[in-house]
Formats: C-alpha cells, structure tokens, sequence
C-alpha cells in the first residue's frame, strides 16, 4: 500500500477563512476559522482551522505534501492597483490604509505558511473561480455538468462559467471587475442598513415584504443587463472601487433619500429596495443559466460563489431554465474555496480519476468539522458541575421529541460540525413549528435578531413532499419550497396592515417555518447521511403528526454558530433556550447554576 497523499486548502485574508483537508481525493476534513476564534466572518489566516484538520487525521505539518491557496494574490493586488490608479487621487486614503496588510501579509502566503504552521513544502495557487467551480463540481454527484460560479470579486473575476467532465474542468469565459452582479447585491444591502458579506440573507428574507417597484430603476440606471446574464454597471452611482463605501449620493438620489441606517426601523422603501433587487438578481442569473445552458447543452448545472447561497434564486433557476437538476456547493462562499483550491490539485494538477461509483454527493453531509465524544462532554459537565441526564441510547430521541412536543426549545449539538453557513442538524436550535407564537419567540427571545427574519423548516427526505412542493432532496437549505396548498391558512395577509403585524400572522400549519409568500427554505434529511437527527425527526412525528421541526443555527446573531460544548453550554445559558442535548447528554435550563459570562 502506498503513502497516503495529503492536500491542504486554505483561503483566507478576505472574509470567512476556512481550511480543508484531501486525503488521496476524499475530503477528510474541513471548517471555518470563525468556529474557533469566536469572530464572525473571520479573514485571518485559519490557523486553528489548520490544527483541526491536521490533529483529526493525526498529521503534522511535515505530512503535508501540498498546500495550495485558494486565490492568486498577485492577480488581486493587480486589480486593487489598478482601480486605485486609474481613480486617483480620488480613494487614495483607502489606498494607504488597505497597503500595510498587502505588503506584510497577503501577498506573502508562502512565507506566512512557514511562520505559522512550519510548512517547509510546495505551496500552489488556485484562481478564485477555479477553486469555487472545484468545489461546486468535483463533490458534486455527476460525471459531467456545466459550471456556473458567481459572487462578488475573486482577482478580476465576478463569474464565470464552463464545464466539467470527469476529472477535467474547463473554465469558458469570466465576467470582470467592476461588473458583478454579487456587488450590486451587496450595495443594496448595504444601502438597506445591513452589513456586507453578512446581510445579504437579511436583505433576501426581507424581499416578500416588498413589491419590485424599483426593478425597472436598476435595470435603467445601475445595470446594463445583457440577454447572455453578462452585464455593466453604471459606476456613476457607486462608490466600492475606491472607497469603502459601497454607494454614493447619486445612488442615493435614485432612490429617494439616503441609506437606511443599521439598526433603525425598516421602512416600505427598504422592503421594496429588496424586492427589487432580489428579482433583478433572479433575471441575471437565470440569463447566465440559460446562456451556459445553450452553450454546453448539459442537463446538470453546479452553482458555487457566494451568490450561489440566494436559495430563492437558486429555486427560480431550476424552474426557469433548461437545467434537468442543480448542485450547489453547500459553502458555496470564500470558505468553500478552500476545498475546491484542495480538490483542484488532486485532479487537475495531479490528473487523478474522480471515484463517485454511487453518484452521490461526496461532502459527507457537510459534517466535516470537530466532533466531541459522550465522555469528553460528559466530563466537561461533571468538572463545571453542570447538572445532566444521561440518556439511553435507545429512547434518546424519543426523549428530544417529547421535549420538542412540549413547545420546548432545544439546543442541539450532535457529532461533527457543519461546514458552511447552515446548521443541518449538528450545531442547531429545534422547536415546534406549529405555535404560531414560535417565529417571534426565536427571533427576539433566543437568536436576538430581527423579527421579519424565517425559519427553516427541517423533514425526512420521505416526509418532504407531504408539506412541501418539493420533488428532489434539498440537503443543504440551499432550495425554497412553497408550501403545499392543503396546509396553508388562506386569506390571512393584508398588505395594507402594519409591517409588523403582517409577519405575526400565521400562514400556514406550520408557521414559524412559512415565509410571507408561502415558501419555505427546506432542508431534508436522509437516514444514512444524519441518523441521530433523522430519529428525532421520526419520534416528533409520532408523538404530533407532524415531521417537520424548525431548524435554525446554533447562535445568537453576531456570533458564530457554537464549535465546542462550552460555547453550546454559554449560548444555552444566554438565552431562552429551555433544553440542551449535547451528544448523550440532556440539560434542562431550570436545573442549572447561575451562569457567570466567564464560566
């Protein structure tokens, strides 16, 4: 037998850092270095998500036989020089200030490799859309499909499509910088009060609340929008080149005043800014599809780039184009590139065969990250002090269901951790959909986040089609679904009443998971992938009739979803979560010791 090939990916200095181990071309491991440092969003170099990876499958630094970086820094600072060159001296402040970390850090990836981790090996290069379009086909289940990838800037590149076949990807044509339909995206929600690179979700489940009033603006005013999906921005109207603003006051002109300010209330302007914004982003990305649709006349399409995780969008781009079936890349963003930069030199660099005999996806569920065993849990209980049940393996999930069914809410934390932006049913809260009281209650009372804001409804693969208009497994939360016209409450929403009454009205037999217009951003869940939380699925189900449950990420807002048992145990005690199951571990809230914040 010969030695094991180890690939490390990593991307970083941007935002979301994450790092991905390949072993001889299976992903071994993977996550994101936010997980770990407890700062949202963090671009630093993933030091701890490297040690994870590495310590998992018991290696060393000096196992490595190839690191690879997900972006060509060269080809990034190129662009920064150039837009700043050809702005001066308009954006020169922002020039000096961003300098400093090019100069000492992100053009030194090599260096910051032998500092941080002593890797004395080979360090590769990805291009950014190289390593997005790996990671969207390569885990993917075909043997060939075309490649569609789009988000905000990577290099020059803001999409680009080709195909993939076998072992072989072939990139066809980008779309370049400043043109990015991932950019007008982010302006808008930054426009809306929200903040970049985190808000888009806010600024997509605020869309139902508003009408496109604003659609034909954009595509006048803002966007050249060609038939092909390729488009030009009127920079005119914004600032992001040079600046760090991402809109000016012509922006801010077309649109009747200036930008909502973050944390103010939403007005009507800001629902229907979404609105629009949303349906042009659709219009774009349906263009692209049918577009690379004609070119390859494939009948797969893999999605990855951050605009890949617009599930809405998504939704529309299966129904409207010619695309049979879709795969998108569950951490379709930077964090993802990590793995597609991993994946890219086991079978491009490398030329080796992708091995998929069962047509599956091959991310593992997406459960790529730390796992914390019953006895490690249990002895950080028993030394806190932190009183527990320790349930039977046999009625476990019976136990979480009958919770569940009491209107309980219930910290979740159950085997390795999600890679990428969802929860599916490792690091998750769970409640009842069903009281219509259930939406606010999470909203302000657990996630302490904004009350317009849905939920997603968690169901077996098998269940899927009883509540849902579903007729494919949606694994990742990367799908919406209406919901089916037997469970809707009809009649109950007037647009003239009150935002805030509208998102208190229940809509549906499952209300904390129906959305304004009657959809749902599903998850299903297959036995084999998840068992655990596929049983307690089973046992609601008995106990209520119902097999769907709320699912939501295992956070408060501005926090990462919890890695360890004690940052699961500090968000239990920070909150109103009234249960905490933490592998066989079951802690009611009533039983346990005043929490200090330094527990």
């Amino acid at each position: 037998m010969g030695k094991t090939l180890n690939i490390l990916g990593i991307s970083c200095f941007y935002h979301d850092s994450a790092a991905c181990l390949v072993r001889d071309g299976a992903i071994a491991a993977a996550a994101q270095e936010e997980r770990f440092s407890r700062i949202k969003h963090d671009a630093s170099f993933p030091s701890q998500a490297i040690s994870f990876c590495l310590e998992k499958e018991g290696l060393s630094p000096e196992d490595l036989d190839y690191v690879v970086f997900y972006d060509k820094p060269v080809l990034s600072f190129e662009r920064i020089l150039l837009t700043h060159l050809h702005l001066a001296p308009r954006g020169l402040a922002a020039w000096i200030k961003a300098m400093p970390k090019w100069l000492v850090q992100n053009l030194h990836v090599s260096k910051i490799l032998k500092q941080k981790l002593g890797y004395q090996g080979v360090t590769l290069y990805t291009e950014h859309h190289e390593a997005h379009a790996a990671s969207a086909f390569y885990p993917s289940p075909f043997d060939e499909a075309a490649i569609l990838t789009v988000d905000g800037v990577g290099e020059w590149a803001t999409a680009a499509w080709g195909t993939g076949r076998g072992n072989k990807i072939e990139l066809a044509a980008e779309l370049h910088f400043p043109d990015s339909i991932g950019l007008l995206y982010s302006a808008f929600t930054s426009f809306c009060g929200f903040t970049v690179n985190s808000g888009e979700y806010k600024l997509m489940g605020l869309a139902p609340y508003g009408k496109p009033v604003y659609r034909d603006t954009i595509l006048k005013e803002l966007v050249d929008l060609k038939p092909d999906g390729s488009l030009r921005l009127n920079m005119r109207h914004f600032a992001f080149a040079g600046t760090k603003s991402m809109t000016n006051r012509s922006f801010a002109a077309l649109f009747n005043g200036p930008p909502r300010k973050p944390e103010s209330p939403l007005t009507q302007r800001e629902m229907d800014l979404a609105a629009s914004i949303q349906a042009v982003t659709e219009e774009a990305l349906i263009k692209m599809a049918c577009f690379v649709h004609g070119q390859t006349g494939m009948k797969n399409l893999c999605l990855a780039g951050g605009v890949a995780l617009n599930c809405v969008a998504n939704s529309k781009i299966l129904k409207q184009t010619p695309f049979e079936n879709i795969w998108i890349q569950p951490a379709a963003g930077d964090a993802g590139g990590a793995i597609g930069a991993a994946l890219c030199v086991w079978h491009r660099y490398l030329e080796n065969p992708r091995q998929n005999p069962d047509r599956t996806d091959l991310m593992g569920g997406a459960f790529l990250g730390p796992a914390f065993c019953q006895d490690t849990v249990a002895d950080f209980l028993e030394t806190a002090g932190y009183p527990f049940e320790k349930l039977d393996p046999a009625t476990r999930a019976a136990s979480i269901a009958w919770h569940l069914a009491q209107g309980k809410i219930v910290g979740y934390f159950s085997g390795p951790m999600e890679f990428g932006p969802r929860a599916l049913g490792a690091r998750s809260i769970l409640a009842d959909p069903r009281p219509p009281e259930m939406q606010e209650v999470l909203n302000t009372l657990v996630k302490n986040r904004e009350s317009f804001r849905p939920f997603a409804p968690c169901v077996l693969e098998e269940n899927a089609c009883q509540y849902f208009d579903l007729d494919r497994p949606s694994p990742f939360m990367l799908l919406v679904a209406p919901v089916k016209e037997a469970h809707r409450l009809p009649g109950n929403d007037d647009e003239q009443s009150p935002f805030f009454e509208r998102i208190s009205r229940a809509r549906s037999s499952i209300p904390a998971v129906t959305h304004l217009d009657y959809s749902a951003r599903v998850q299903t869940v297959n036995p084999q992938t998840k068992p655990d939380f596929a049983a307690v699925l089973k046992w609601f189900e008995r106990l209520t009739g119902c097999p769907v449950l709320v699912n939501t990420s295992f956070n408060v807002r501005g926090e990462p979803i919890v890695c360890t048992p004690q940052d699961a145990y500090r968000c239990f005690m920070q909150t109103n979560i009234n249960i905490l199951v933490m592998e066989d571990c079951l802690l009611e809230k009533e039983q346990q010791p005043p929490f200090m914040e330094n527990d």
